[in-house]
Formats: structure tokens, sequence, C-alpha cells
């Protein structure tokens, strides 16, 4: 066994010119931080968030859930064992293709969501970037709410036997939270009827759009006011 201080160690290193790369941080999609407009019509601002669960033996999958903050309506919930920026992508262009193109998106600092693919989708796209301050869920309030409901009403009362399962049950959960639960913040209406509302105030009357309750709901403490 070979004892070397320090100082000899480095002259040898020295000496046989080594080196060793400094690792340097990945390039993120930085967005914007600037406070943002209450939403008052539909594609004013969406909000995106990931969710985990469990299927068959204690298997984990996520879940990509993505809504409209004006009517608080659910537009997509994809759950799979793995979900890239790349497939963030993806879903969104699949949803600009049925309801069109969001003026904002904002969500978290996830890997997902800072990726070089979300960062080309954005730019490629022109839709605005919104990153919440690391630590401060309650900036994303809208989304935050709804996974608190798909939690409790969903996730914690069922136990899927495969994917498969998982996303028949979530696809039927989707479908009773947009068009028959009833929302007291969109003055008791479902998120599917707050939508046609405000479609047909916005093609008769664009220049007067209320929104679908007359006091409007913001989240704590949120920079989206």
């Amino acid at each position: 066994m070979i004892i070397m201080n320090e100082k000899k160690l480095y002259r040898i290193y020295r000496e046989e010119g080594l080196s060793v790369r400094r690792r340097r941080g990945r390039k993120r999609a930085r967005g914007s931080r600037t406070p943002m407009p209450v939403p008052l019509r539909p594609n004013q601002r969406w909000s995106l968030d990931f969710l985990s669960d469990t299927f068959g033996a204690c298997r984990k999958f996520r879940i990509l859930a993505v809504n409209d903050d004006c009517c608080r309506e659910n537009l997509c919930v994809v759950p799979d064992t793995s979900i890239s920026g790349a497939r963030v992508a993806r879903e969104l262009d699949a949803l600009i293709r049925i309801y069109g193109k969001p003026a904002c998106i904002v969500s978290d600092n996830g890997t997902e969501f800072t990726s070089k693919a979300i960062l080309k989708w954005a730019n490629d796209n022109k839709v605005e970037w919104h990153y919440i301050d690391p630590g401060k869920p309650q900036q994303n309030g809208y989304i935050e709410s709804f996974n608190g409901s798909l939690r409790d009403e969903c996730l914690n009362e069922e136990i899927f036997d495969s994917l498969a399962d998982a996303r028949r049950t979530l696809a039927l959960w989707r479908y009773d939270y947009n068009n028959v639960r009833l929302h007291s913040s969109l003055g008791n209406k479902t998120p599917a009827e707050a939508r046609r509302t405000l479609d047909y105030l916005m093609a008769s009357r664009p220049a007067r759009l209320p929104h679908p309750n007359t006091t409007t709901i913001k989240p704590k403490d949120s920079r989206c006011d």
C-alpha cells in the first residue's frame, strides 16, 4: 500500500497534465416570472402539474394534469410509467388541436417542464411559459386545488390493478369532474358549461366578458394576481 501526501499527489497530478472536466449545469428553460392577470376567458392560461400513484405490485406511475384556469376545466389527465418533457410537448400539441392555443402556461420548476423539449416547444408555438417560485405551490393554486380533489376522491379511494385500469378510472372521474359536478366557484355550473357560456359571450360580446362567478376567486399569495 502506497501512502502519498496531498502535496506530492498534486505535484504528480500537474506534471502528468491530468485534468478533470468540471461538470456544468444543464441549460434549462427559464420562462417568465412576471405577475399574470386573473384569467377571464378560456385559453388565457393553462396550468400543469404531476401527480404519482401505484398499480399492481407497488409499481409506480405518474399523471400529467392540464387545466384551464378560467373555467376550471380539466383538459387531460395522462397516466404513464414515464413522462418526459418531449411527451409533455406532444400532449400539449394534441390539446391545442382540440381546444386551441393558450396565451400562457404556468407550472413549477420540475425537470420535465424545464427541459430543452419544452423550451423549444414554447418558442416554436409562441406561448409564454411562467414558472412559479421554487417551494411556492400556492402560486399555482388552481392546479393544486384540482390535484387535491383528484387525490382525495380518486387516487386515495381506488386500487389499480394495471395501468389500463388506472386510465379507465381516471377517464371516468375526469368526465364526472368536467360534466356532472357543479362548482360553486363557477356559479354552480360545471366546467364544461362554464366554457360554453364564456365561448358564447366571447362570440357575441367580445368587449364585455364577465367571469361566470361575480366574485373572482384568487389563489392565496399568487403571482398570478
